[in-house]
């Protein structure tokens, strides 16, 4: 009489295989999950440049206080993966006044610490800031 199943050591490798494709799997997928909610740190910070723009408009000059825009200061986004703060923009190590140039902040909240800054500003600059790394977006 033959019994079918496994035995015990085809249980084993399979469970192996399925330990190595998993240790290989959630690193990637949380990165994934990571790069998805930068979307929602773009999104709020483009929202808020054109805020930004439309006082521009009115009083010559941005804000760095974002409650002058109508929104709170921090700006928390919807999903919560970031607090946007506005700041002057800084070149050559000198700030530019108010009237040229501002910069929005995105500093990542609990997970999405992990993935680095945002930053942008109204005169082109898109950069995400992880530790000492800097990359475009």
């Amino acid at each position: 009489m033959k019994h079918k199943g496994f035995t015990l050591v085809e249980l084993m490798v399979v469970v192996a295989i399925i330990a190595i494709l998993s240790s290989v799997a959630i690193p990637w997928y949380g990165q994934y999950v990571q790069r998805g909610n930068r979307g929602d740190g773009i999104s709020s910070m483009q929202a808020i440049l054109d805020a930004q723009e439309r006082f521009y408009g009115d009083n010559i000059s941005y804000t760095t206080d974002l409650t002058r825009l109508g929104i709170n200061d921090p700006y928390i986004t919807p999903k919560g993966n970031y607090s946007i703060a506005a700041r002057q923009c800084s070149q050559g190590g000198a700030q530019l006044p108010l009237t040229q140039c501002v910069e929005l902040v995105a500093t990542g909240l609990n997970a999405q610490a992990q993935d680095g800054d945002l930053i942008t500003n109204t005169i082109g600059r898109q950069q995400r800031v992880q530790g000492s790394d800097t990359f475009t977006w």
